[in-house]
């Protein structure tokens, strides 16, 4: 947990969650899990026990002595929607950043179907200004699934998080999605990241009026890759909107295609 980040397109983490289990390719080389590995056993040290899971309720309380506006990536070290974190950890988690409303936060899962059937029944957290709802897409048999899911959610801002992208994945279905993030793999066995699977979803995002963000070209020394897609940095952002009904996902002003 930090109140600074180093991840492209957020400000800050925060950690109310720890460690986590694999449930699909994009796990197999989690930059959390070798992290939280290598203090396995280190008495006293957050991550004493590895990546196992661990609920940190001491630390709900940590956005809201943030007073500065800030972008926050919730559970970078784990998943909000782990089957083992009880539905009322999650609602605590939520109301913290209900009423944190100085900060904007961007909640991201692989695991869909349990985040669309815990919101489905929590319509207190429906369309919250400054809570961003987001599904990780690594490939087609595991990741586009996840999309339609996030499309039906009630929430101010959808958004997917294409990383580590390993494949084409074709035609996406863009209409109930709010931002695009691609990148490539980082670290050791870093698997490679085309640069016609990025430029495709680029474009199709630009076709459907979807802000994108290129976060990396990954690789073992991704510094060395950078970040430029065909020559430039792509560090679009969505605006939030305020939709017109609590009563429809759908209840919000189209956007138009850009020119």
């Amino acid at each position: 947990m930090s109140d600074k980040s180093t991840i492209e397109w957020t400000d800050a983490t925060w950690n109310p969650v720890t460690g986590c289990t694999k449930v699909s390719p994009g796990c197999k080389h989690c930059y959390a899990e070798t992290f939280a590995e290598r203090w396995r056993g280190v008495a006293g040290h957050p991550y004493e026990q590895g990546f196992d899971l661990k609920l940190w309720p001491e630390r709900l309380g940590a956005p809201r002595a943030w007073k500065a506006p800030r972008m926050i990536f919730v559970n970078s070290m784990s998943d909000l929607f782990h089957e083992h974190v009880p539905d009322e950890f999650i609602e605590r988690v939520f109301r913290v950043m209900t009423a944190a409303s100085q900060h904007t936060f961007q909640v991201l899962t692989k695991r869909a179907d349990r985040l669309a059937n815990w919101h489905a029944r929590h319509s207190d957290f429906w369309f919250v200004r400054n809570i961003w709802l987001g599904v990780s897409v690594e490939d087609r048999r595991f990741g586009l699934s996840r999309i339609p899911v996030l499309g039906a959610l009630r929430a101010s801002v959808r958004f997917l998080s294409i990383e580590p992208l390993l494949e084409d994945l074709g035609s996406l279905s863009l209409e109930e999605v709010d931002w695009v993030i691609v990148g490539g793999e980082s670290g050791p066995g870093a698997r490679p990241m085309r640069a016609e699977w990025a430029i495709s979803i680029r474009d199709q995002c630009q076709e459907a009026g979807v802000p994108f963000f290129f976060k990396q070209w990954g690789g073992v020394r991704k510094k060395r890759h950078g970040r430029l897609l065909d020559g430039r940095t792509w560090d679009e952002m969505p605006l939030v909107k305020e939709r017109a009904s609590r009563d429809s996902a759908r209840a919000f002003e189209p956007r138009a295609r850009p020119p």
